[in-house]
């Protein structure tokens, strides 16, 4: 009976409630962790988080997306993406580097504009429906301005050469597919007259050349545009077609079939708009294999696309082109061999992502979406200053109201406590500061509210932990198995509160736009590094501290003194099983 009794009081002797395992290997990873993210903010050069325009001064625009009469589920992931991608070549366009456009919830897009913007300049750019038309080319020429050739340094064998070169150029075009640059006033002049040729009494009776039309003020003054238009500065190709009606002739840029250089134009007045095409997409070609953009006109659009279509296809390079254009800039100018009507198909040297982004641009002017300013807000660069500050200012006295607590009501416990805060908030820090150039996340003032809210959370973590240890020192347990005996406790309890706090901030980023979605975003952040930080760095090191005298005898400076706790007696282990013993068996 006694063997018997030793057999099945064998396991239960070795038994462990919880094996501390190796705190050593969670302490490494959180310091390997600390390291690649602090290299990282230094080896791409962002060592501070981006501020929010609340902070660092600007613009924020908030718009609200709004089907037009007649449309149903027109505000799709789609067309709103499409819409963010028009709005940011927009700001671009105002030469700033740092603006932020972006989806908030279903139907509304925010646009950041940093400080320094024209405001009301912005507004009317983002705020607007984006133009989209379809202008013949008159002339084409590399985006450069064009040089001005000087009569003194020219001789006459010079101008009979450069007119053979003129006419084998023209030679050339015409029996080249594909579109070749002219600069020549003659020729725009020409394109823009009413009739196609003119009459053989344009000459004057001595025999003289005809007076071009660029003696017209209007010709004259585009064509000396067209001349001194560079592309390659943005400010410039933004200019070049502002306050110009449909139904005018103007000057564009665009960038040239291989993506590196510009090319600028001279186009007419617009034939077709945006509005004219029914549906475009980016599909391949079953015959080729190649990526294609297929173009369907509405009924009013297929009659006016067939009426330019027919004049350009008799025409020669490059005026047998059509520029399609959006917002001012041409972003396609496809060359016509054949009268078009319902349908058109774009074909060229396009890849996957180039034929989504044409076939994109086309359909944003047939959109049914209208955009309308819900909310508009401007902050100073001084007064941001001063909201920063004020906000470090609140996170200071939180973080020293919290520290000044521990270390009143858990003392040398409050040195595991800071630690861990310090941690965590360098954790924070460099995680948001790589969040910037990133994802673009900007740090608001509603964020640093969020940040500060989780410094309570986070404090609320350890007092758990420490809370159930003393709680194992009450029933008179020594340290070491009292920390492995509190851990699965504490663990679900910061498990469950943690997973509260972050359920919250996920609802709160969703239903919520602007700037509350900062403040859920920074709350859901800290909340998942509590976890981090209290399963890596917390127990590991609470671990390593029960191993020390100061700790593991109970100090009265360490938070753990028996007496101070009114702990009971120590509990002995006994090497036998304690199972009752039948009196008569004795």
């Amino acid at each position: 009976m006694d063997r018997e009794n030793e057999k099945v009081a064998a396991p239960k002797k070795g038994r462990r409630q919880s094996a501390p395992g190796k705190p050593g290997r969670s302490l490494v990873f959180i310091l390997i962790a600390l390291v690649a993210l602090t290299g990282g903010m230094f080896l791409s050069g962002h060592t501070t988080p981006r501020l929010g325009i609340d902070l660092a001064g600007g613009t924020s625009i908030t718009l609200e997306a709004k089907n037009e009469p007649g449309q149903k589920n027109a505000i799709n992931p789609t067309n709103m993406n499409t819409a963010v991608d028009i709005i940011n070549n927009r700001v671009n366009g105002l030469g700033v580097s740092e603006a932020e456009v972006q989806t908030q919830g279903d139907k509304n897009i925010i646009v950041n504009i940093p400080k320094g913007t024209n405001e009301k300049q912005a507004r009317e750019q983002v705020g607007t429906t984006a133009q989209l038309f379809f202008r013949p080319v008159i002339t084409q020429a590399p985006g450069e301005p064009t040089p001005q050739p000087s009569d003194s340094a020219s001789t006459g064998a010079d101008k009979d050469k450069g007119k053979k070169d003129e006419k084998d150029k023209a030679t050339d075009k015409a029996t080249s597919p594909t579109s070749t640059p002219t600069s020549q006033g003659r020729a725009v002049s020409d394109a823009l007259k009413d009739a196609p040729t003119p009459p053989a009494s344009d000459k004057d009776k001595d025999g003289k050349k005809d007076p071009t039309p660029s003696a017209d003020p209007a010709t004259a003054k585009l064509q000396e545009k067209f001349t001194k238009l560079d592309c390659t500065d943005k400010k410039a190709r933004v200019a070049a077609g502002q306050g110009v009606k449909p139904s005018e002739p103007t000057v564009a840029c665009g960038k040239s079939p291989d993506g590196k250089t510009w090319d600028k134009f001279v186009l007419g007045p617009a034939e077709v708009n945006g509005k004219d095409v029914g549906k475009a997409q980016a599909t391949i070609n079953q015959n080729s294999g190649a990526w294609v953009v297929n173009m369907t006109f509405t009924k009013g659009g297929s009659k006016k696309f067939a009426k330019v279509t027919s004049k350009l296809s008799q025409q020669q390079p490059p005026q047998n082109q059509f520029a399609i254009v959006l917002d001012g800039d041409v972003v396609s100018a496809p060359s016509v061999n054949t009268t078009l009507s319902a349908n058109a198909e774009i074909s060229g040297s396009f890849d996957q992502e180039s034929a989504k982004d044409l076939a994109n641009v086309l359909s944003y002017g047939a959109l049914p979406l209208t955009f309308h300013e819900q909310s508009v807000t401007t902050v100073s660069p001084a007064l941001g200053g001063e909201q920063l500050k004020a906000g470090l200012i609140a996170g200071a006295i939180g973080l020293a109201l919290v520290i000044i607590y521990l270390v009143v009501y858990y003392r040398g416990l409050s040195l595991i406590a800071i630690a861990s805060l310090l941690v965590s908030a360098a954790l924070t820090y460099a995680i948001m500061t790589l969040l910037g150039p990133t994802i673009k996340f900007a740090l608001n003032l509603p964020a640093v509210c969020g940040a500060i809210v989780a410094i309570g959370i986070t404090a609320d973590s350890f007092i758990v932990f420490f809370e159930r240890v003393r709680d194992e020192v009450r029933e008179g347990r020594t340290l070491r198995p009292a920390v492995e005996r509190a851990w699965p406790r504490a663990r679900r309890t910061i498990l469950v509160s943690d997973f509260v706090s972050f359920l919250a901030a996920a609802v709160l980023f969703v239903v919520t736009v602007g700037k509350v979605q900062g403040f859920a975003f920074t709350l859901g952040l800290t909340t998942l590094l509590d976890v981090v930080v209290v399963f890596f760095f917390t127990k590991p090191l609470m671990t390593l501290m029960a191993r020390k005298k100061f700790f593991a005898n109970g100090h009265k400076w360490s938070g753990l003194d028996p007496k101070r706790l009114g702990a009971k007696p120590p509990l002995r282990r006994s090497r036998t099983a304690s199972a009752p013993v039948d009196p008569k068996e004795a």
